[in-house]
């Protein structure tokens, strides 16, 4: 039978096998503390109850109750606030008693027929759960009274609130005495004693329980990245290798709190990366000077459905609709048997599917993970990057496809874009205001603009009202009209066509209309951008004037001088120069024929980084092995030579010293700094999340390094704890600058590359990025040194890219990350890369005058005289200590002659 409303509870009824009591009886404490919050008076109550849940056969139980319960039954397979009542004699008591609660029951009724045995009561007990402020807990044995477990382990009786129980006393024969020095509290403390010894000894057997699985751990994941390594795991140059399906170390959902609970510790987050895309590695072909490529008839069913296949996929519907059109007219047909795969599992990937006809099936490691039907999308993730398949697909029936490769993928989105871009940069050289500025401000002026659409008769603006806003039409075109004195209708001034633009006023001062402009076509395109925005972006326009002044001025300085390199000299100090005179002295081949390996220090996709010491010295340096072969293989030749080009560009005490190159015939070198402090993600790992003053500092240390990038035309690509590393003062250093790029001003760059977590939106989608990819990436890096994760992950890398275009606004902030640092994070991870913090007027600048880092003294951090709250022990130059163990490489790549690196 059951109660209604907050009473309701379970009740069982079993038959006692020795026949002395009513049965089992199951009370549900958890009900009687919504009935209490709803009550809000339940201390100190006595009450007899006659509901059905509390009813014996014969009789009834009375309770009083006293605080919030918070007990669970021993041996209860119910939930945690339960207890658990068995065989129990008439005019027994059970009392149930936590550090916040306490509830009596007492029987009260008729017995069946004998008297109880005379044999030890059986024992009935609650496991008590300490609550916060290390009350203690354990296992309480009860009879007639209660007995309660304090923080210091003693035994304080808890006496029954009960002042009716005379007029309720039972009918039959008395239970056995259980007072002081009784046999049965005498038999009860023994038992006690004992519960709380092997509660003792399990405590201390989970402690060593944890510390070996903790060690195991580690040798797990060290084991993982060496069987990546050696699988060929597309990574970064120095990044680590992908993580295995199931491996454990995939981050939780990014609209759930962070939990810092124990668990499998995660592996190093690994790089990835297309092929460098420039204009002139892209297939073209040239039809009266205009790049077009290979279209292939279709007819208007299959383009429906073609279409409808990528609008139902998450990543590509938020492509536009002129590059999902390009796509469609650029896809060709393949056709399967029954049986025959369409792709393997392994197997790098360079094609986007559509599935036409038939059914196919999705197998991982021989397991069918389901079947896919028409009008379905698979392998999207291989267009946007060098990347081996995580599944074998499989023709179940005849099978036809429509399939679009990456190569023509990127032809598409870049040309388009830069076909865009070059038009919106003509459309703003005609406004006489701004024809005199250099490409870098009108790139940047064109990437803060946005296209707003207007209906045919809409108005665009109306006379008398003010405005900000500067506009130019893109599409279609728009009529003026002003309104005068004496006229009932506004009269007709022109008609604007595409190019035209109107509100130029706004970009000096807030300008009251003096017309009307209306849409004239039914679909008109405007590129708008308001006063504040222009004025954030490239200053206002007597500074732009100011600007362009001097320019001319520099120009005229530079006709009058001798020319000289583009290239500031990096400035060496004493020390470096020295050692780069003795290094210069060896051969150009192998250097470790000269150099003694110590250990190795990381491990990635293409080779590792060694420690290695000078023969009959004590100077060490860290050199990074790159296996030509893979090198090859994955097409990142150009990625090599631009980390060689740049780190010789750089003199920084915030990245890591580079002091030459060697090769033979297996192997690229790049002898660098050997930062002995470890890496920053082993800490983060090991500690779980910063505090705000450790993470303030190595944030600051990461600015500095970028500004000094930045000002250089560098763009960095790979920010990420990993890439981090710490010196013997704790101070950090960038490190591995195989994604890093070298830009002109006002260019863009198109290769998809750096760590799935990290990148920004607009790399996804293909639109050409700039250093607002390393501000979003600097957000990035601050919410996981202060929550222990980063804000974006899934299942897998497509997950993580679909949460990083939904934005940080969906991203749940946990208790770990303050209100200051909350707001320099959604500032610097804003989707539109004109809006971050960084990536404006005064550049990484303005991360230093945010608040978050108020106080903080970084002329001190320039000087080196800041201490660093990372200080790393570090006993010598040949102690690796800080770094984790990894294993010998044993596989010996083979020759690579194809002389690529002939002036490496």
């Amino acid at each position: 039978m059951k109660a209604s409303g907050a009473e309701r509870t379970t009740t069982r009824r079993r038959r006692s096998n020795r026949g002395d009591c009513a049965g089992e009886f199951l009370f549900r404490a958890g009900r009687e503390r919504e009935r209490a919050g709803k009550r809000g008076r339940l201390r100190g109550a006595t009450r007899t109850e006659s509901a059905p849940w509390l009813r014996g056969r014969g009789g009834q139980w009375r309770w009083s109750a006293c605080g919030r319960i918070n007990a669970e039954a021993t041996g209860s397979v119910e939930t945690q606030q339960s207890v658990v009542c068995r065989r129990l004699h008439a005019g027994a008591h059970l009392v149930c008693v936590s550090p916040e609660f306490s509830v009596s029951l007492t029987w009260c009724g008729c017995v069946s027929p004998g008297p109880p045995q005379p044999t030890a009561p059986e024992q009935i007990g609650v496991h008590v759960t300490p609550r916060e402020g290390g009350i203690g807990g354990g296992l309480i044995p009860l009879g007639g009274g209660g007995k309660r477990t304090m923080g210091n382990g003693s035994v304080k009786t808890h006496p029954l609130r009960d002042p009716d129980a005379a007029s309720m006393a039972p009918s039959g024969p008395p239970p056995p005495p259980t007072g002081p020095g009784s046999p049965q509290e005498t038999l009860l403390r023994a038992e006690l004693r004992q519960r709380e010894a092997q509660v003792r000894d399990l405590e201390v057997r989970v402690l060593g329980l944890e510390a070996e699985l903790r060690h195991r751990t580690v040798q797990v994941r060290k084991l993982q990245e060496a069987i990546g390594h050696a699988s060929g795991a597309p990574t970064g140059p120095l990044g680590s290798p992908s993580s295995p399906p199931g491996s454990g170390c995939l981050l939780p959902s990014l609209l759930h709190a962070v939990q810092r609970g124990p668990g499998p510790r995660p592996l190093a987050k690994a790089g990835v990366s297309a092929e460098p895309a420039s204009s002139s590695s892209l297939p073209r072909q040239q039809v009266g000077g205009t790049a077009c490529w290979a279209r292939v008839h279709k007819n208007p069913c299959s383009q429906r459905l073609i279409k409808a296949a990528l609008a139902k996929n998450e990543f590509l519907r938020r492509l536009e609709d002129g590059r999902v059109a390009r796509m469609v007219e650029c896809m060709y047909e393949r056709a399967y048997s029954p049986e025959q795969a369409v792709i393997r599992e392994g197997e790098a990937g360079n094609h986007l599917y559509v599935l036409a006809e038939g059914v196919v099936e999705m197998q991982q490691r021989g397991t069918c993970l389901g079947h896919m039907h028409p009008g379905t999308v698979f392998g999207e993730l291989a267009i946007l990057y060098n990347c081996k398949r995580t599944a074998t697909v499989k023709a179940v029936t005849a099978v036809r496809v429509w399939v679009l490769d990456r190569l023509t993928f990127q032809a598409i989105v870049i040309r388009e874009e830069q076909a865009r871009h070059q038009e919106h940069v003509r459309f703003l050289r005609s406004v006489s205001l701004l024809r005199q500025l250099p490409e870098e401000k009108l790139a940047r002026i064109v990437d803060c603009m946005e296209v707003e659409s207007y209906v045919k008769g809409e108005y665009i603006i109306r006379q008398g009202e003010e405005g900000s806003t500067f506009f130019i039409i893109a599409r279609g075109s728009v009529r003026v009209t002003q309104a005068e004195e004496g006229r009932d209708e506004p009269r007709d001034i022109e008609v604007l066509g595409v190019g035209r633009y109107f509100g130029e006023k706004a970009l000096i001062s807030e300008d009251v209309r003096s017309a009307n402009i209306i849409a004239a076509d039914d679909a008109v395109e405007c590129l708008v951008i308001d006063h504040q925005t222009f004025v954030q972006t490239v200053g206002t326009v007597e500074e732009l004037q100011e600007y362009v002044a001097m320019l001319a001025q520099r120009d005229q300085q530079r006709s009058a001088q001798r020319p000289q390199s583009q290239l500031s000299p990096v400035t060496l100090d004493e020390e470096t120069t020295r050692l780069m005179e003795l290094l210069s002295a060896l051969p150009t081949s192998d250097p470790r024929a000269h150099m003694d390996v110590i250990a190795t220090l990381g491990v990635g996709g293409f080779g590792r980084v060694q420690l290695v010491k000078l023969k009959d010295s004590d100077v060490t340096f860290a050199l990074k092995c790159l296996k030509k072969k893979f090198v090859v293989e994955s097409r990142q030749q150009e990625h090599v030579y631009s980390e060689k080009r740049i780190l010789q560009e750089c003199s920084c005490p915030f990245i890591v010293r580079f002091y030459r190159t060697f090769r033979d015939q297996k192997f690229v070198f790049l002898l660098m700094e050997a930062c002995l402090g470890g890496e920053l993600w082993s800490v983060l790992r090991d500690s779980g999340g910063f505090q705000e003053v450790s993470a303030r500092f190595c944030v600051a240390c990461v600015v500095e390094a970028l500004a000094y990038l930045h000002a250089r035309g560098i763009l960095y690509r790979d920010l990420k704890p990993e890439n981090l590393l710490l010196d013997a003062r704790g101070y950090i250093k960038m490190a591995d600058f195989g994604f890093a790029k070298k830009l002109a001003c006002g260019r863009k760059a198109w290769t998809f590359c750096g760590t799935p977590e990290y990148v920004c939106p607009e790399m996804i989608v293909n639109r050409g990025h700039d250093r607002g990819a390393d501000c979003w990436a600097l957000g990035v890096l601050v919410y996981e040194l202060l929550a222990g994760v980063p804000p974006f992950s899934g299942t897998d890398p497509m997950k993580t890219y679909n949460a990083i275009l939904w934005g940080m606004e969906r991203v749940h902030f946990p208790n770990e990350v303050g209100k200051r640092a909350e707001d320099i994070i959604r500032r610097l991870c804003r989707q539109n890369p004109s809006e971050r913090l960084g990536n404006q007027k005064h550049g990484v600048g303005d991360v230093r005058k945010h608040k978050w880092f108020q106080g903080f003294d970084w002329e001190s951090l320039r000087s080196n005289q800041l201490a660093s709250p990372l200080k790393r022990e570090v006993s010598g130059p040949t102690d690796f200590k800080n770094f984790d163990w990894f294993p010998e490489d044993l596989d010996v790549p083979p020759d690579e002659t194809s002389g690529w690196d002939h002036d490496f």
